[in-house]
């Protein structure tokens, strides 16, 4: 399953889960609960931190947080 590391900048997901089975609590407490939609704003030239839009809002998170967010893809619309 891929996770939110894996989309590129306009790409959207949805969280599922987490790598882990105790996810940090500051994932959660940023609002990256299941079933939230995600979209991928852009990445910083080296590629961290991520710049997400998630609920109306931005967001900066550093790879390797993305890298323990399971998400699936959404199509464009």
């Amino acid at each position: 399953m891929p996770t939110l590391r894996d989309l590129d900048p306009g790409d959207r997901g949805t969280v599922t889960g987490y790598v882990a089975d105790d996810p940090p609590g500051r994932l959660l407490e940023m609002g990256l609960l299941p079933g939230t939609l995600v979209e991928v704003v852009r990445r910083a030239p080296l590629g961290d931190p991520i710049d997400l839009k998630i609920r109306g809002f931005h967001l900066s998170i550093r790879k390797h947080e993305a890298a323990a967010i399971l998400v699936e893809r959404v199509p464009a619309s």
